[in-house]
């Protein structure tokens, strides 16, 4: 489902990213990257710990989620873990312990990654999470993105080669998240995907906020199925109810539609929506 902005004069005229009012930049020492007068306090704000800082803000600086930057809505730091390396060749990572393939991200180095990142953030976990991209962590969803944009703020790291030594995670209480039962090179897609979905749910980035109480994974299913102009295409027509004008008619179609798709298509989703249903005793 895309998400759209109704028109705006107050939008129209609101200059460009690249001359806009805020930025998205690497840092190296904590700082506020949106210092302008212009910015809005206490705006949502990302920090992100990663390998390849230019990789942000990325997709990230388009449609919905670049305009509510430019607006002042959300904020975002990029902090490049090379900096904090070890050593005239600034490394990061050393074989694992024990033995075996690959590379670990060393405790030292990113633990001065997150000291720098937790510059100026509530230390209180419930109210700015720290998270580390993980295939080995909790599935991201719906309600996770609602929980993070009701924070002030959250830390990312994304991870890279093998992992992350465990010590540094525990030490700082990291959140181990996964976006899904897959493996990526690295956490940036992860943290981007992560960031769109969190970001549109903050008060504000939405034209529409009353489409987010309708989408899929906001009531437990799958959203019910779109239609617009023309009334038929290629011999298809639009289902005659949803242009009968029968506000109530038209509620209980996309009900029974959404309860068929989620049944059909996600019966995880179905029996654990039939058991919120029950009546409690």
């Amino acid at each position: 489902m895309s998400d759209e902005i109704p028109d705006d004069a107050s939008l129209a005229k609101a200059p460009s990213r690249s001359h806009g009012r805020l930025s998205a930049k690497p840092v190296l020492r904590p700082r506020d990257l949106f210092d302008d007068a212009r910015a809005v306090r206490g705006a949502w704000l990302a920090r992100v710990i990663t390998l390849f800082p230019q990789a942000f803000p990325g997709v990230l600086e388009q449609s919905l989620t670049g305009k509510a930057m430019d607006l002042g809505l959300w904020r975002l730091e990029s902090y490049d873990l090379r900096q904090f390396g070890i050593g005239k060749h600034r490394n990061v990572d050393d074989t694992p312990a024990g033995g075996g393939a690959g590379m670990v991200l060393r405790a030292d180095v990113v633990d001065a990654a997150f000291n720098a990142a937790s510059v100026g953030a509530n230390p209180d976990r419930a109210r700015w999470p720290v998270v580390y991209l993980s295939p080995r962590g909790k599935p991201f969803d719906q309600a996770m993105a609602r929980r993070f944009a009701a924070c002030e703020g959250l830390t990312l790291l994304c991870g890279r080669f093998e992992g992350v030594d465990q010590r540094v995670l525990d030490h700082h209480a990291v959140e181990e998240v996964s976006l899904g039962d897959f493996v990526l090179t690295g956490g940036e897609i992860a943290a981007q995907a992560i960031l769109d979905a969190t970001v549109r749910l903050l008060p504000g980035v939405l034209g529409n906020a009353e489409s987010i109480e309708e989408e899929s994974h906001s009531n437990g299913l799958l959203e019910h199925p779109h239609y617009t102009r023309p009334p038929e295409w290629e011999g298809r027509e639009i289902p005659p109810v949803l242009l009968s004008g029968d506000h109530g008619k038209i509620s209980k179609w996309r009900r029974a539609q959404a309860e068929a798709l989620t049944a059909e298509r996600r019966p995880d989703m179905w029996a654990a929506w039939q058991h919120g249903q029950k009546p409690r005793k």
